[in-house]
């Protein structure tokens, strides 16, 4: 299921701000925290899952969730309904997140492709934190074109483009190229050195 537009909150994921989101991420953490719990057999998956659409899209006052807020509800229902070891091995997982190269670029500053770095890995290490396993980057032109400090597009342009797929290669998130995004995974994220 896709999150509609006004029929769910938005997902609040560290400083990020998700709407349009798909829920299969809460109905594959629920199957997995059985998994842990030694219950693969877990026949209430659906149920529990249905029963956090419905808060979300019927009952849930909030227009803004912290995804920390939805976890806290889905354990306090596995609970309820006698599930708590399922509940303590509930691990959160975030739908995919969009990040903004050229708001990373000018957080970092004008010219700072060492401190641009230094901010996209620390982004991606607080989105791994909050259960987040796919990203996709936008705004790729705008943000080499800010750290070059250039307007027109040129072959250090396209060097510093190429070296930041080179990175996000390296740090593990197996980039692809999307049209105007790319898709990254940052499950197996691993600190590297900065270029």
């Amino acid at each position: 299921m896709i999150c509609i537009v006004g029929n769910m909150p938005v997902l609040q994921i560290g400083r990020h701000q998700v709407s349009g989101y798909d829920t299969r991420c809460i109905h594959s953490s629920i199957e997995k925290a059985a998994d842990r719990a030694g219950l693969g057999d877990f026949a209430f998956v659906d149920d529990v899952y249905d029963g956090v659409i419905h808060y979300l899209e019927k009952t849930c006052p909030l227009r803004l969730l912290r995804i920390e807020e939805l976890y806290e509800r889905v354990r306090h229902m596995l609970k309820r309904i006698g599930y708590a070891s399922i509940a303590f091995s509930l691990e959160p997982e975030a739908p995919a997140v969009t990040i903004s190269l050229e708001r990373a670029a000018r957080d970092a500053g004008l010219g700072f492709e060492l401190a641009f770095f230094k901010e996209l890995q620390e982004e991606l290490n607080e989105l791994k934190g909050y259960g987040a396993s796919e990203v996709y980057f936008c705004d790729i032109e705008s943000c080499v074109r800010i750290l070059k400090q250039c307007e027109d597009w040129n072959e250090d342009c396209a060097h510093l483009e190429a070296d930041i797929l080179d990175w996000l290669q390296k740090v593990g998130t197996q980039p692809e190229r999307q049209g105007y995004r790319i898709r990254a995974n940052v499950r197996n994220l691993s600190p590297v050195t900065l270029p």
